[in-house]
């Protein structure tokens, strides 16, 4: 399959709510080109996990997110929900030129230079992010997950993948049954069942990220605790879970939050991330609306992961 490339400039300061809206609304791949990034070498502080090092902008506040599909899909459609997203993130950021321009990436060079850029990383103090075609040096304490996102992403270096991770290890118990609802690549289930849930149940709308998330659970030799499932969250999930995660994006979490509780114990927690902090309120309202109470929040940059429980 062939891939066509979405190259957009903008500022820095718009970097993430655009590769956010790319990944989660429109189901891309994203790389992001910032030449600070390239210059520093300061890898801990890259957004997702694709450097190209040969492009480095001569306009050193210029950032350049570029966002790859399936030839498959309709691309002009694609463009003018971008356009959109950008004129709507234009009120409150500076997007910069937002300009455009379309590429089209043979599969044989998306398959085999992509790799080059995603390597090993390390979530809290023993969660092991390894992508299943890297060497890695495994140490006693290590918990390994074995990856290949393909186009579904959700390779754990986005702040918002590792909050959930630490969350789900600080509130998870022995033998608990975990929902996990935008499963993407699976990552978070699969940390849940190696950590020792007894049932992870992901679901997802995207079937290219139900079809990569099963592979994933089968690389990982988890497949007698975690399924997933194709479809919308009530229509295809009927055990209720001890701990809901959703690491999706802040409109779909508020519309969640009216319908969260029918997969999840009376004592049940709800891991909300993937809200950038200028939705931070709106989330929250939201929340406490719909008779949750907040259990904590944290904070990584510029965007939060919200744990809650129904209130009593």
């Amino acid at each position: 399959m062939d891939y066509i490339q979405i190259a957009i400039e903008t500022t820095r300061e718009a970097v993430e709510a655009i590769s956010y809206f790319l990944v989660e609304e429109m189901s891309g791949g994203v790389e992001i080109c910032d030449p600070q990034d390239v210059l520093t070498q300061d890898r801990s502080q890259v957004l997702f996990d694709l450097i190209d090092d040969s492009l480095i902008s001569e306009d050193m506040d210029t950032v350049v997110v570029k966002a790859y599909f399936s030839t498959e899909i309709n691309i002009e459609e694609k463009v003018e929900a971008i356009k959109g997203h950008l004129k709507h993130i234009s009120e409150f950021l500076n997007v910069g030129t937002g300009k455009m321009t379309l590429l089209d990436i043979p599969e044989e060079k998306w398959a085999n230079e992509w790799k080059k850029y995603y390597k090993p990383v390390k979530l809290g103090d023993h969660i092991v992010i390894k992508p299943k075609w890297e060497a890695y040096d495994a140490q006693a304490q290590d918990l390994v997950i074995e990856m290949d996102p393909g186009m579904a992403f959700g390779t754990g270096t986005h702040e918002t993948t590792a909050m959930c991770a630490e969350l789900v290890e600080k509130y998870m118990q022995p033998n608990q049954t975990i929902v996990d609802i935008g499963t993407g690549s699976g990552i978070l289930g699969i940390i849940a069942a190696k950590m020792g849930a007894e049932r992870v149940i992901g679901v997802d709308i995207d079937p290219v990220a139900v079809k990569v998330a099963k592979e994933n659970v089968e690389y990982n030799h988890v497949e007698d605790k975690m399924e997933v499932h194709a479809g919308n969250l009530i229509d295809v999930v009927k055990q209720k879970g001890n701990i809901v995660v959703s690491n999706i994006i802040a409109d779909v979490i508020i519309m969640l939050a009216e319908e969260v509780n029918e997969v999840m114990e009376d004592d049940g927690l709800w891991i909300a991330s993937g809200i950038i902090e200028m939705r931070k309120e709106d989330v929250i309202a939201a929340i406490e609306k719909n008779h949750f109470e907040i259990v904590e929040i944290q904070q990584q940059r510029e965007w939060l992961a919200i744990v809650s429980k129904r209130s009593k």
